[in-house]
C-alpha cells in the first residue's frame, strides 16, 4: 500500500497535478488524486518523511529535470511539477520541524538591485523548495545593505544572485566585495545565474558558481553538501 502510495506520488509529480482536479500531461486523470492528496495520504499512512520527499517528490523532479532537459518539457510543464512539490513540502514543513528532520540548508535568493526581472529567479526557488531547501526569496531590485543584513541575522549556508543585464551584472561583484567588508564573505557560499553572467563572471567575482538554471543549482547545491559532509 504504502509502496503503491509512493510511486503515484512520484508519478502525479511528473504529470505535474497538484490536486484531483488537474489534467497532467497524460488525458484521463482527472478524478484520480494529485501530489497534494497523495501526500497527506503518505502521512496517513505514516510513511517516513525521508521516503515521501526521496523517493517522491524529489525522485519525480529529477525525471521532470531529464525531461526538461531534453526538450520533451517545456517551462510551463516543469513550473506545474515544481509548484505541486513545493505545496507538498509546505504540507510537509510542520512534520518536518515536529521530527527535527533537518532542511538540505537555507538558500537566500535574491534580483540584485537595479533589476526587476523575476521569472527565472523565482522558477529558481521553487524548485529548491521542491528538492528540500528552505528558501527566502528577497524578491527583486535588493539593495547590497539588505542582502548583507540578511546574510549576517539569518546566517543562510547559500546566497543565489539574479541579474539579466550586463548593466546590473555588475552588482553581482559588488555584493560579493561588500561580504567581504563585513566578515561574512566565508560563512556562505555565493551562487549567481541569469542570461548576462556566465562561469567566467562568476570567478572573475569570486563568486562560488555559476548556475544555468534551477536544476543546475541543485545539481550544485548539493556537491556543496556532500563536500561538507
Amino acid at each position: 500500500m504504502s509502496e503503491d502510495t509512493i510511486a503515484a506520488l512520484k508519478e502525479n509529480v511528473i504529470q505535474g497535478r497538484k490536486t484531483k482536479d488537474d489534467e497532467g500531461i497524460e488525458m484521463g486523470m482527472v478524478g484520480k488524486p494529485g501530489v497534494l492528496e497523495l501526500t497527506q495520504s503518505a502521512l496517513d499512512q505514516k510513511i517516513p518523511l525521508q521516503t515521501i520527499i526521496t523517493q517522491a517528490l524529489t525522485a519525480g523532479m529529477e525525471v521532470v529535470g531529464e525531461k526538461f532537459s531534453k526538450k520533451e518539457y517545456f517551462i510551463p510543464d516543469m513550473l506545474a511539477s515544481a509548484e505541486a512539490v513545493g505545496e507538498a513540502m509546505e504540507i510537509l514543513k510542520p512534520h518536518l520541524e515536529a521530527s527535527h528532520v533537518e532542511t538540505k540548508g537555507k538558500f537566500v535568493i535574491a534580483t540584485v538591485k537595479g533589476d526587476i526581472h523575476d521569472i527565472g529567479k523565482s522558477i529558481v526557488a521553487i524548485l529548491l523548495r521542491g528538492a528540500g531547501y528552505e528558501v527566502n526569496d528577497l524578491g527583486i531590485d535588493v539593495p547590497t545593505e539588505k542582502i548583507v543584513g540578511i546574510i549576517k541575522e539569518d546566517k543562510p549556508e547559500f546566497l543565489g544572485l539574479s541579474a539579466l543585464l550586463t548593466t546590473t551584472m555588475l552588482v553581482m561583484g559588488e555584493i560579493v566585495e561588500a561580504l567581504k567588508e563585513n566578515g561574512v564573505r566565508d560563512e556562505v557560499k555565493v551562487l549567481i545565474g541569469g542570461a548576462a553572467v556566465s562561469d567566467e563572471y562568476a570567478q572573475e567575482i569570486g563568486a562560488d558558481g555559476y548556475c544555468v538554471d534551477g536544476f543546475d543549482a541543485i545539481k550544485k547545491l548539493d556537491a556543496f553538501q556532500e563536500a561538507k559532509a
